[in-house]
C-alpha cells in the first residue's frame, strides 16, 4: 500500500498544502487555506480551519506522515501544533510540527550545511548543520530589522521617493499608479494596521522600474544590509547562502549582485519551500 505525507507550509495569511505518495517523482494534490498560527490563534480557530477548509478540498484518509511547518510555531508551541494535527488526523502515524525557518532550511539545503534565508513581506536566516539550526541572526521585524525584506524594500522606496533622492518622473509615476501621495503614505504606515503589508505591496511597482539606476541601487542596498547585518554574523563565507521568499524570486539577478559584492555565493532560490520540502520528506520516507 502506498504511503502518503501531507506537508504544510504556514503563514500568517495563508497555509499551503501539498498531499503526495512517499516516493519521488509523483505530482502532489495541492491547496491552500488561511494561516495557521498557534501563537496568535485559538485552537477552536485552528481546528475550525482545518476542518472547513482543508479535509473538504483534499482527500486524506490515508495521509501516514504530517510535516507541518509555520511561521509561529515556536519550539514551546510545537507539541501544541502537533497535538491540534492529531485530533483531525488520528490515524496519522507521524505528526510534526516545526518553524518555517526550519522548512526553508530543510527546503533549499537538504541535508547539506548552509546558511538559508526567508526574503518576503518579512526576513530571517539561520545557520544550519544538515540536521538542525544552530545560528539565527535575530530578525528584529521591520522596525527594528527585517533588512532585505518587502517591508523594508518598501520603506527605503518610499523615504528616497519623497525626500528627493529618486527622479521626479518616478514620484509623478508612482503617484499616479498606485492613487497615493505622501499625506496617504504617512495614513497608511501610520494609522492603518498591517503596515509591513503595505509597504512589502509595493515590491511590484518597484519591481517594474528597475530600469531607474537609482531604484536599481535602493534594492541592491537593501540586499546589501541583510548580508551584512544577518549574514555576516555567522562567520562562514564558505557557505553558500539559500533562499526562498518572494522577494529573494523576483529580484534574483539583483541579489546575486549584492551577495557577490559582499563575498558570498548564492545557492538555491525557491519562490516557496512546498518543492523543497516534498523532496526532503519523500527522499526520507
Amino acid at each position: 500500500m502506498t504511503r502518503h505525507i501531507l506537508i504544510a507550509d504556514s503563514g500568517s495569511t495563508k497555509t499551503d498544502w501539498a498531499l503526495a505518495p512517499s516516493t519521488l517523482n509523483c505530482q502532489p494534490s495541492t491547496t491552500t487555506t488561511q494561516g495557521l498560527n498557534p501563537f496568535h490563534q485559538s485552537r477552536d480557530t485552528i481546528l475550525q480551519i482545518l476542518h472547513l477548509e482543508l479535509l473538504p478540498q483534499m482527500d486524506v484518509n490515508n495521509v501516514n506522515e504530517i510535516y507541518f511547518y509555520g511561521s509561529g510555531v515556536r519550539p514551546e508551541l510545537e507539541p501544541v501544533m502537533e497535538q491540534l494535527l492529531r485530533e483531525v488526523f488520528p490515524k496519522a502515524e507521524t505528526i510534526e510540527a516545526h518553524s518555517d525557518m526550519l522548512g526553508a532550511a530543510r527546503a533549499v539545503c537538504d541535508h547539506n550545511e548552509g546558511i538559508a534565508s526567508i526574503l518576503g513581506t518579512g526576513a530571517n536566516s539561520c545557520l544550519y548543520d544538515g540536521e538542525k539550526i544552530v545560528g539565527n541572526t535575530p530578525a528584529l521585524g521591520y522596525i527594528l530589522g527585517d533588512e532585505g525584506s518587502g517591508a523594508v524594500l518598501g520603506r527605503r522606496f518610499l523615504n528616497a521617493l519623497y525626500k528627493g533622492i529618486l527622479s521626479n518622473e518616478i514620484k509623478i509615476s508612482f503617484e499616479t499608479k498606485t492613487g497615493l501621495t505622501m499625506a496617504s503614505v504617512i495614513e497608511r504606515v501610520y494609522r492603518q494596521p498591517l503596515a509591513n503589508r503595505f509597504l512589502s505591496s509595493l515590491s511590484e511597482f518597484i519591481h517594474h522600474h528597475l530600469e531607474d539606476e537609482a531604484v536599481r541601487q535602493l534594492v541592491i542596498n537593501n540586499f546589501d544590509e541583510f548580508f551584512q547585518k544577518n549574514i555576516v554574523p555567522y562567520g562562514r563565507p564558505d557557505l553558500p547562502v539559500s533562499f526562498v521568499g518572494s522577494i529573494a524570486w523576483h529580484y534574483q539577478p539583483q541579489l546575486q549582485e549584492s551577495a557577490a559584492r559582499q563575498g558570498f555565493r548564492l545557492g538555491t532560490v525557491l519562490k516557496s519551500p512546498i518543492d523543497g520540502l516534498l523532496r526532503f520528506h519523500q527522499v526520507l520516507s
